[in-house]
């Protein structure tokens, strides 16, 4: 393959997916990781991409990819990461589930086997999906509706989430800085993020492995306050040195094992 046309390529993945790793990129075009390594600098040379440690992502990091886009983008990935995540979530408990894609994918895990969950979410395609389990309670959060993707935010979303304190928080995001900072693009919806953090006994975010590194704009907080992380495969370095100064739990699976630290 011609650098120019592999160069190309290399910006459209990144444009796909908001992160590709190097190590990726070594498998999917065959080359030394040399290669990868100076097509990406060219390219950032290029401001076509935003190089990090590891990888590369988009130069944007003021607006998010569609929702359509990111709710079939790595859908098999994010099916088994909720499937390993409702594993932690004991019939009766009561929980907050957030805005994103991922959380769709965990409600309707959570509706197949779960018993008397009590329910409250800012997103209506998770009211939604929880509605086909007879035995949920679910509690929608008031405020803005935004039709791009059913996300409610706003004062009076965030003033409805401050009134309870759940057992469990399930929160999206759209990226993991290396020093662990937890990333999103709209501040409103970053707000309704941390009442959530703030108001759950135990905090999960369920991510693909595509959001380490990735890039936006709003910092909502660090994988420090977390009290688990589960994704498909193993974070950068700096990303799990953080998860074990701070000994968060981690669990990383695929598609035919399951491997755990804490």
């Amino acid at each position: 393959m011609k650098q120019t046309t592999r160069h190309q390529e290399i910006v459209n993945l990144v444009q796909k997916n908001g992160y590709v790793s190097t190590e990726s990129l070594v498998e999917h075009f065959n080359v030394s990781p040399q290669t990868i390594r100076r097509d990406l600098n060219e390219l950032a040379d290029e401001n076509k991409i935003r190089r990090h440690h590891g990888g590369a992502t988009t130069q944007q990091s003021s607006v998010n990819t569609s929702y359509n886009d990111r709710k079939e983008r790595q859908s098999h990935v994010k099916d088994a990461i909720a499937q390993a995540l409702v594993k932690y979530i004991p019939d009766g408990a009561t929980l907050f589930i957030d805005i994103g894609t991922t959380p769709e994918y965990i409600a309707k895990e959570l509706v197949k086997n779960h018993k008397g969950l009590r329910i409250v979410t800012n997103n209506i395609n998770v009211a939604s999906i929880l509605m086909a389990n007879d035995d949920f309670k679910v509690i929608l959060a008031g405020g803005e509706v935004r039709n791009r993707d059913g996300g409610i935010v706003g004062e009076a979303t965030l003033d409805f989430i401050k009134q309870f304190r759940l057992d469990f928080g399930i929160i999206g995001i759209s990226g993991i800085d290396y020093d662990g900072s937890l990333l999103d693009f709209d501040y409103h919806e970053v707000r309704v993020k941390q009442a959530i953090i703030e108001n759950s006994r135990s905090v999960f975010l369920a991510v693909d492995h595509t959001k380490f590194g990735r890039n936006a704009m709003v910092n909502l907080g660090n994988i420090s306050e977390l009290d688990m992380l589960i994704t498909d495969l193993t974070p950068p370095n700096e990303i799990v040195s953080i998860l074990k100064e701070h000994n968060i739990p981690l669990e990383v699976i695929n598609s035919q094992t399951t491997e755990k630290s804490d």
